[in-house]
């Protein structure tokens, strides 16, 4: 009797062992584990596209302005200058969220030319929805600065539609060192700013526009246009929310411009 309870207890223990060094041991935890003690960003959750070689992630960004984005981003490093060539930064308008550039293909498409696409939500949109909102100019300017900072410190390629204008056309005007690049879809605001700022921007632009968009598409052309560094990009047969009506010719002249910069 007593030689059997003495193999109970040292079975037990033998057990209690094998837990503790499987939950201590990193290579006993799956891979799904790993990637989330890698996530550079509280509350990520990432996970892999089975169709191509990157990693997507949804996020919280820490600190004073709480905002979900959506980020693809290359799992292997391309050899070259390819590597995490430009940080894509893409914003949206009044219909819509991040996760429509997710829906539309726009960020694997980004992330399989090598390049690091990040789609964030404003405040009181998606994810974003019990965020703060931002109704000043002064404000907007501090959301997007902080966005940007928090996301990394390379200047990005910033693709504003629509709405999403009144955050970035201060940005372009005001800060033109903080982007790379440039991408207007019939922003608003255009007109709240004077000919000069326009001619003194040297961003490299591609102004994106639907040909049947004849309200915001023909307005923000007028003011856009005065950018010195532009090129034009109409979608023939397409309305205001252009890259959606055409998204195959919206993500070529796209990847065209970013392979230029």
């Amino acid at each position: 009797m007593s030689v059997g309870r003495h193999k109970l207890v040292l079975l037990v223990l033998v057990l209690s062992i094998s837990v503790l060094l499987y939950l201590l041991f990193p290579s006993g935890q799956p891979e799904g584990g790993q990637l989330e003690e890698r996530a550079e960003h509280r509350g990520e959750t990432p996970h892999r596209d089975p169709q191509s070689n990157i990693t997507l992630r949804t996020a919280t960004l820490s600190g004073d302005w709480p905002t979900f984005y959506r980020e693809a981003r290359p799992r292997d490093r391309v050899e070259g200058d390819r590597a995490g060539r430009f940080q894509v930064l893409l914003l949206h308008g009044r219909s819509f969220t991040s996760k429509t550039w997710e829906d539309l293909g726009t960020l694997v498409l980004l992330a399989e030319q090598g390049h690091r696409a990040v789609a964030i939500d404003l405040p009181g949109y998606g994810e974003s929805l019990l965020a703060q909102p931002v109704s000043s100019e002064r404000g907007r300017i501090a959301y997007l600065l902080h966005v940007m900072e928090s996301l990394g410190t390379r200047p990005a390629v910033l693709i504003s539609p629509s709405m999403s204008g009144l955050f970035s056309l201060p940005i372009l005007l005001q800060h033109p060192e903080r982007l790379r690049g440039f991408i207007p879809i019939a922003p608003v605001g255009t007109k709240s700013f004077k000919r000069q700022q326009y001619e003194q921007v040297q961003v490299p632009s591609l102004i994106v526009y639907g040909t049947l968009d004849t309200n915001l598409g023909s307005q923000s052309l007028e003011s856009l246009q005065l950018l010195p560094n532009h090129t034009l990009c109409p979608l023939d047969g397409a309305g205001h929310a252009c890259y959606m009506d055409k998204p195959d010719e919206f993500h070529r002249a796209l990847l065209t411009f970013l392979g230029r910069l």
